[in-house]
């Protein structure tokens, strides 16, 4: 109980000072506009689709503290859902339903999927931090095919699974001026699976004070899924765009 309250006094007195060093808590929300191209199927033989232009939320939380060998944990929940359409070359089988030769499909996915990220703060101060650790993507996808003259012949596959992807972060700020810029990404390439994720954007601090930081963001994201069987689905999707976001640092 003392020690609580020795925290709680250091945490009073030092402001966003003590808040970096002995405990940080950052929120943020982001709205993600993109571009999607690629393909996928239950076989190594992809179709490609003509995807829609569209948005994706993502939230995200992350808390740091000065605990030794102990990581820093983030959890970012992107939800991720698209449509498209195909006009088929020669027969095609997805989810256990044949769509014959010269067939125009409506598809909807949905790659909705949940980060866990463990990191450690390698290089931090005023002017630039730099972490890395490793990502556990927990994919829970989605994917329907339906003939577009008649809804009822459909095919429909269900996947999901863990994936562990390097994870790193630099950031650097400008002394005085409130503007900023940080890169973050994620990348794993094994067994034919090729999955990274990165973004990139220039931040700007709305409001800095010894309660609340909250800071503004504008950039650009990128998420590439080549998947090789996973639950019997492949895929080679890529989806990138602009974004914008806001930060809350308690």
């Amino acid at each position: 109980m003392k020690k609580s309250l020795i925290l709680l006094a250091a945490l009073g007195l030092s402001g966003n000072a003590a808040a970096d060093t002995l405990l940080g808590l950052y929120a943020g929300a982001q709205l993600w506009n993109f571009d999607a191209k690629g393909g996928f199927a239950d076989e190594s033989n992809l179709v490609n689709y003509n995807f829609d232009r569209d948005n994706s939320a993502s939230l995200y939380v992350a808390l740091e503290h000065p605990v030794p060998m102990i990581p820093n944990i983030k959890i970012r929940r992107t939800d991720f859902d698209n449509e498209g359409t195909a006009t088929l070359t020669g027969s095609y089988t997805f989810g256990d339903q044949t769509f014959t030769e010269q067939s125009n499909l409506l598809t909807q996915i949905d790659l909705t999927n949940t980060d866990y990220i463990l990191y450690y703060e390698l290089f931090d101060n005023d002017l630039i931090t730099f972490d890395f650790g490793l990502n556990i993507k927990d994919v829970d996808g989605t994917i329907n095919v339906q003939d577009a003259s008649d809804p009822t012949i459909q095919g429909a596959e269900d996947f999901s699974g863990f994936i562990p992807l390097l994870y790193s972060k630099f950031a650097t700020e400008m002394p005085l001026t409130g503007l900023g810029f940080y890169a973050e990404g994620n990348y794993l390439s094994i067994d034919d699976h090729t999955v990274y994720e990165y973004q990139a954007a220039l931040t700007y601090y709305l409001m800095d004070n010894l309660a609340l930081d909250m800071r503004v963001q504008l950039g650009y994201r990128a998420f590439k899924m080549e998947l090789n069987d996973l639950d019997g689905v492949y895929t080679d999707l890529e989806f990138k765009g602009p974004f914008a976001g806001i930060e809350f640092h308690f």
